[in-house]
Formats: structure tokens, sequence, C-alpha cells
């Protein structure tokens, strides 16, 4: 019998996949036991959704791409009951979709978009809890913490600290009660790589934190999850339930008298529970604010107990670890950065979606060659690497490897793996004030510079962007920048201005074109904009009809003109033009 899988992650349902499920439900009415009907995780290819892909039963499948319910009636008719292919509905039928999945590596991605997540059986039929029963029967605590050691992983959530050497802290710390904590609070514009993990694989997640949990001597742990991951959190507690069930989690599993019990904490969406020390206060029920470090959670943490604390991503890689062996997981990467990397593709690019690569590769393959080049073939101009907390790497810089230490060398930081593409419409002052808004606003307020200094900070590019800045506000920024990262708190803080610092550093003729000429060269800020009407205008009204001011007179079938007294510079016309009559300078 034929299987149906339907790509039924955030992204997926965001994209219709939910009605095309119910499409196929009522085919599958029609058609009774023509095919099994499954739902799945994040496939990858969001740009692309919804996503249905047709298993034959014989190890062969192919996938169709942009599937609405309209769709649904003919590849059943024509595919899953007459045995043919629909080529031009086809995911991988276009020359430009070669090399998504060819250039990746799916480690912690390599059940996503393949089994149920709401399954713990097709879990287990892809070896899901081997590694963790391999660990309670025949691991000792510190062989399990060696074998994390040889991988050398490092902590996926941004810090990079090697996984191993925390892990051996948190055990050797005095005290019987230890915590795990996964940190699911995925906070970062343009980031959905826990998410969709979660959302995909939830198993991996919850066998990555017992081994976690068999390695310290912890028997108690938290996911901490932003509520506005409700599929997520769904799917958590339905695989959490499960494992209960199966005698995977809770007291004496696999009869090897460990005994571990997870709970979920929900967050209610601040940016700076990110920050480890905050949201072990979130967990306490006190207010998300970090606190001065040492000691280290690992020591003090939960309740002032030793407490690991790992991301999604992290506890993801640790059953293949295991399963595997380190130095398997350790022959991908470079010397400095092992293993694979999970990176939620944003932005200008034209593949947009989850990839897993390599450490190592560069940032222009992973563009290029994974995400098939710049939409619209306009001109790479930079990517945004770790978030607001991050900063921007120009083109010209795009041949450095993915590797912990070279991306730090351009002032940007790896991060938990938002990775945002620009092109050359894109205006790097406004960029730098979006994140800054992003922060300032996703402060807690416990530092003075942090608090105050981001909104001088954001003043500053908001006087620029309105064409109202000076040279000296540069100046400024770059005061201000080294003045909040020497006195904040926390990483928040600390980083905040990273996206100021590196655009004012790979970009500064554009903060002075701001300035001096009065103009946004990318013709994005829209004080600085002039719109006007051109000799290609034939008088088709369409402008003068989405002019919200009546700035644009004229009769029809004759050329228009525009009052710029009356211009609001809202950019309608120059959106609804067909004939490149409207210009913006």
């Amino acid at each position: 019998m034929k299987t149906v899988l339907v790509g039924l992650g955030t992204c997926g349902i965001s994209a219709g996949g939910e009605k095309v499920y119910r499409a196929l439900q009522e085919e599958l009415k029609e058609n009774p036991g023509a095919f099994e009907l499954k739902e799945t995780g994040c496939i990858g290819m969001c740009y692309r959704e919804p996503l249905v892909e047709i298993q034959d039963g014989n190890g062969g499948s192919h996938m169709y791409a942009e599937v609405s319910p309209e769709r649904v009636g003919r590849i059943v008719e024509e595919d899953i009951v007459g045995g043919g292919t629909i080529d031009e509905w086809l995911a991988t039928g276009e020359d430009r979709e070669k090399g998504f999945f060819e250039n990746q590596v799916r480690i912690v991605l390599r059940n996503s978009g393949i089994i149920d997540p709401g399954s713990i059986e097709e879990y287990l039929a892809r070896d899901g809890y081997k590694a963790a029963t391999k660990a309670l029967k025949e691991m000792t605590p510190e062989q399990v913490i060696d074998e994390v050691l040889a991988s050398g992983l490092r902590g996926r959530g941004g810090g990079g600290f090697p996984t191993g050497k925390k892990w051996q802290f948190t055990r050797g710390a005095e005290g019987t009660k230890k915590y795990i904590i996964c940190n699911a609070d995925e906070g970062d514009p343009g980031a959905f790589m826990d998410r969709s993990i979660l959302e995909s694989d939830p198993h991996a997640v919850l066998e990555g934190m017992l081994i976690a949990g068999y390695a310290i001597g912890a028997d108690e742990a938290y996911i901490y999850c932003r509520a506005e991951y409700p599929k997520a959190i769904a799917r958590l507690r339905q695989a959490i339930s499960q494992a209960v069930k199966r005698g995977l989690l809770g007291e004496n599993i696999a009869d090897s008298g460990f005994n571990f019990k997870i709970k979920i904490k929900e967050g209610a969406g601040a940016f700076v529970c990110g920050e480890e020390t905050a949201l072990i206060a979130s967990i306490e029920g006190r207010r998300g604010m970090p606190r001065f470090r040492p000691p280290f959670p690992a020591v003090s943490g939960l309740w002032g107990k030793p407490t690991n604390i790992n991301n999604v991503e992290t506890f993801a890689n640790v059953p293949w670890i295991v399963a595997n062996g380190g130095a398997a997981f350790a022959d991908y990467g470079t010397e400095n950065s092992k293993g694979t990397k999970v990176f939620a593709m944003a932005g200008k690019v034209r593949r947009t979606g989850l990839i897993e690569v390599p450490m190592g590769l560069t940032i222009k393959s992973i563009i290029f060659d994974v995400c098939g080049g710049i939409h619209d073939d306009k001109e790479f101009k930079a990517v945004q690497m770790g978030g607001p907390s991050g900063g921007c790497i120009p083109a010209a810089m795009c041949d450095i490897p993915v590797d912990y230490q070279e991306v730090n060398k351009t002032g940007a930081i790896m991060g938990s793996g938002g990775l945002i593409v620009m092109d050359e419409t894109t205006c790097m002052v406004d960029v730098a004030k979006f994140f800054l808004t992003f922060t300032q606003a996703e402060s807690c307020g416990k530092c003075t510079f942090c608090r105050i200094g981001t909104k001088r900070m954001l003043e500053i590019l908001e006087r620029i962007t309105d064409g109202q800045g000076t040279m000296e506000d540069l100046d400024n920024l770059e005061e201000l920048s080294e003045q909040i990262r020497a006195a904040s708190l926390c990483g928040l803080g600390q980083t905040a201005p990273n996206p100021v610092i590196t655009t004012l550093k790979y970009f500064r003729e554009e903060y002075e074109a701001h300035i001096r000429d009065k103009k946004c060269p990318a013709h994005e800020c829209a004080a600085l904009l002039t719109y006007d009407i051109n000799e290609n205008c034939n008088g088709c009204t369409a402008c003068a009809r989405a002019c919200p001011t009546a700035a644009i007179t004229g009769e029809r079938k004759e050329m228009h003109y525009l009052n710029q007294d009356l211009c609001i510079k809202c950019g309608k016309c120059f959106t609804v033009c067909r004939f490149d009559a409207v210009t913006k300078d």
C-alpha cells in the first residue's frame, strides 16, 4: 500500500497544509484502502510548502510541492491510484532544486520530514532510544561524558561552550540533587531551528536529555519552551506521555534502576529568558532577569542545585553521538568546530527553509550551492548571522567557513543558527535600526547601559534614517556601543550593539550617504525617498487610484503628475505601476 505524507510543521500549516490533509482524508473516504495517510514535520523546503510525499511501499518515493486542495484529486487519481506522476508538480522537477538536499549532512534532522512526530513507534523503528538504552546498560556516566567530549560537540545555543566539559562540571559539582534544563526559548527574529526540531522529532530531544541526566546524575528535567510554539509544546507533551507509557521515562527506565522525569515550562516570550540565569529565575516563578556569575548554573542553578543547560539542537545531537561514537561526529567539521549545524534560512535567498550542513562549509556555499542563490538574481550584499546578538557579514567576506572562531573574527557570532540573507535592495542602516528596536524593547531593564544606552542608540539610528543625522552621530554610536558591551550584565546587552558595530565597519558609506547626501542608496528609507512619474505613464490611473492622499492627478490615457507637497511617500504608486512609469530616488 502507498503511504502519503503531508508536511505539517508550522511552516506547512501556515502555507495551507492542513487543508491539503483534510482534502486527502476526503479522497481516502472515496477510495478506501487506496493509501495510508500520515503527517510529518518540517521537510526543510519551506519555500515550496505545502509538500506531499508519495511512498510506493517498495522503498521509492517522490514529492509534490505547492500542493493545494484543488490539486489533491488529480494527485490521487493519476498518481496514487493510477500509478503515474505529475511531473510539473514535482518538488525536485526543476534544475534550481538541485543541491538542496545533496549538500546537506543530516544528523539533528535525521528524522525530520520522515517520521510521524506523533508516533513513538516510528521513532523506535529508526533506532530511537537505543542510544539511551546503550548508555544506561553498557556505559558508565563518565564514559558517556568522554564520548561527548570526543565528539567535540559545542553548545548550539550560541555560546559554543564544549558540551562535554559543561556536563563534567555539573557531574563534579557537590550535591545529590541535580537538574537538566533544555533551553527552547528561541527568540531571534528569523530563527526557527529549535521549533522545527521539536515539531518534527521531539523524541530525539527527550532521549538526549535522558542521556544527559544519566551522565550528570540528574533525575529531573525541564523543557523551557516559549508559549508562542503551541505545536511544539503539544508534540512534546504527547512524546513525554508516550515515553512514560513505554517505560522510557519515569521510574526504573529500561530496568536500569535510573529514574528520570521531564516537565514542560511555558515561557511568556521574553527574549532575555534565553539567557540561562534569567531562564532559571522564570522557572522558579520569579521575574526573568539575569544575575551575576559565578556561581555558574553547573554549581548553583535551579533552586540552588547544580544544573546543566543545553539548547534543543545540542540535545538532539546526543543520541546520534552515543550510538555512533564521538569520533564519527568529529569526522565532520573543522578543527575548532566539529559536527554539523542547523540553519534557518530567511531573507532574500531563493530556498528559504531549514538546512543542516557540516561545519566548515563557507557562507557562499550555503547561500548559492544549498539555497540556490539570491532571489530574483539580485546582487548578494550581506548576511546577518546570530540574530540580534550577531552581526552583518558583507558579501566580500562570504568565503569564510562556518566555524565559531572564523565567524567571531568578523564581528558577528554563530548564534543559534538564524541566517538572514540580504541583497542590493537592503538598507544596512535600516537593518541595524530593526535589530536595535528589537533588543531595546526586549531589554529587561536591569542594567543602566543596556536599558538607556540602547534607547539612545535607537534614537540616533532613527534620526539618520529620517535624514536628520550628523557625522557626530557615528562617533556617538561607536562610543555607546563600547560602553554597553562593557557594562551590561548578560549576553543580551553585551551583544546588542553588534548589528550597529558591524554595519558601521563594513557599510559606513551607507551611513554617510544618509547623513551627507540625505539619500538612502538602497532606496528603502521612506523619509529620504522622492517618488515621481516619468514619460512611460500611459494614463492607466492605477497609481492615482492607489494614492491615499490624492497626490496624483491626470486624465485617463494621458500622462499623470505627482504633487510632491501631498506625497506621503507610502510607495503604493510604485508598487501598483506595471509600466515602470513611477520612479523612486
